[in-house]
């Protein structure tokens, strides 16, 4: 079934315009232009909805090549440039006249999550948001788990060790396309999993740190092997920084 703009009725089409990278520093301009803070936390620093009522694309926070080689550019390039593009592209048609156009983008997932009719919309606004939340649970060289987090990690899963294997498992246990999180989940620290465009925040959750496991995140560098792409993220690339941020404004709300 097709819908406006040639968009099939679960909110699908073929990306192709590429976005060029930006360092954290333009990143973290750019998103307090739109209204957006990092620090904030999770279900504020996200992609926003601006007069015009669009929802636009976050640049990256660093650059394409800066994940190497753990993921490399070409992959980069593709996810960010083809797929999480071709997300806003799709949603902003989506809410062309719609009651929810102009709204902020976590409104958007929300609403549209509790309408089967806006099924399309919804996965393609969860999309963008969740890519956008995966951008930042990532950056260069990873950083170490401390502070309140660190002790909440520890009294919730016993040790840092035991709580990464719980999310590798997650990662390794969502069959076919999707993601896993660190969520909190009623006052407790989680593991979970979610398919396709799925996101906590449609849940009552509030993520702290995620890993894609669509396979364009990892196919070009990793083919199969899901899971030493896990492994590489969580003990290379993970943004331990960005979930501690979220912790505390998740615990401040």
């Amino acid at each position: 079934m097709k819908l406006k703009n040639g968009i099939s009725a679960n909110g699908a089409s073929n990306p192709d315009k590429m976005a060029d990278d930006m360092n954290r520093r333009q990143f973290i301009g750019a998103a307090l232009a739109g209204g957006a803070l990092l620090a904030a936390g999770p279900l504020a620093w996200s992609t926003s909805a601006h007069a015009a009522g669009q929802i636009e694309l976050p640049p990256l926070p660093y650059a394409e090549n800066a994940l190497e080689p753990f993921i490399s550019a070409k992959t980069l390039s593709f996810h960010y440039g083809k797929h999480h593009a071709g997300y806003v592209k799709n949603t902003n048609a989506l809410l062309e006249g719609s009651d929810l156009a102009g709204k902020p983008l976590e409104t958007v997932i929300r609403e549209a999550a509790k309408k089967p009719e806006m099924k399309g919309l919804y996965n393609n606004a969860a999309q963008v948001w969740n890519h956008t939340f995966y951008w930042n649970s990532m950056t260069p060289g990873g950083n170490a788990l401390e502070g309140r987090l660190l002790d909440k990690v520890n009294a919730d899963f016993g040790s840092v060790q035991a709580m990464e294997a719980a999310l590798a498992g997650k990662a390794a246990g969502q069959f076919g396309s999707g993601w896993a999180w660190l969520v909190i989940k009623n006052g407790k620290l989680a593991c979970t999993n979610t398919p396709n465009a799925d996101t906590p925040i449609a849940m009552g959750q509030t993520p702290l740190l995620c890993v894609d496991v669509w396979e364009h995140a990892y196919y070009l560098d990793y083919q199969n092997r899901r899971g030493d792409y896990v492994k590489a993220v969580l003990q290379n690339l993970a943004n331990w920084e960005f979930a501690m941020q979220n912790f505390e404004s998740g615990c401040a709300r």
